[in-house]
């Protein structure tokens, strides 16, 4: 177990990712993976967000996860420490957020340990195989097309690999797991190649900035108290 500093708490909040106990719990990553009625969980996540639908609630719900894994990636790269609790230690609870109801995520503080950069392959392969084991569990309940899910991810991925490659105490850290994340090899039994490269086509997290990137609409604009995205690809 390691201690955060103050400073990786404050970043962890503003990214939905809290070290306190929820005061409204929902379920559990083991739960929701695990679970015969994961359809009544959708309907629970569509009752907190307010969605018109079960499709709509698992896009929502995976844009929420998808801060937590960018914030792996971050702490990861940064500090060189991760959280890697159990299953059952990752709680995802409902909380009131800049005046909307919305889900976050709640990782036991007892999970956060040091882990090397040299164990970088391994925290991608185990990462994705993480990604892939929700987006199975949201699809086996809902409607939705798993490229809306992987790029809800992506699109928090991308941020934060641009600030990263681009600073000098972390660039290098950043490229071997960037480089990682973009190889065919590390998707295997998950995809028959690397979505997120798919999803930069090949160019850098700085050149795609405020442009239209995603192929899908993560429909955050049928969401009560959420917009259209401003490059979102239905205005192209």
């Amino acid at each position: 177990m390691t201690t955060l500093t103050g400073n990786q708490i404050s970043q962890l909040h503003s990214n939905g990712v809290y070290t306190t106990r929820p005061g409204h719990p929902i379920f559990t990553l083991h739960i929701l993976t695990s679970a015969s009625d994961k359809e009544r969980l959708l309907t629970v996540l569509q009752t907190v967000s307010k969605s018109p639908n079960t499709t709509v609630a698992a896009s929502f719900f995976m844009r929420r996860y998808g801060m937590f894994t960018a914030m792996q990636l971050f702490q990861f790269i940064q500090y060189e420490e991760l959280w890697r609790g159990g299953d059952n230690e990752l709680t995802f609870g409902a909380v009131h957020e800049y005046g909307n109801m919305t889900v976050s995520t709640y990782p036991d503080s007892k999970g956060w340990i040091d882990v090397p950069i040299k164990d970088a392959a391994d925290v991608v392969r185990n990462l994705l195989v993480q990604i892939q084991m929700v987006i199975e569990a949201l699809r086996s309940a809902a409607s939705i097309s798993p490229n809306v899910l992987w790029e809800n991810v992506f699109g928090f991925w991308l941020w934060q690999f641009h600030v990263m490659l681009n600073d000098p105490t972390c660039s290098d850290e950043a490229r071997i797991v960037f480089n990682h994340l973009k190889d065919d090899s590390f998707w295997t039994g998950i995809s028959s190649h690397s979505r997120f490269s798919s999803y930069l086509n090949g160019s850098e997290p700085a050149d795609l900035l405020n442009t239209t990137v995603r192929k899908t609409c993560c429909l955050s604009k049928d969401v009560p108290g959420l917009m259209q995205c401003g490059f979102c690809p239905l205005k192209v």
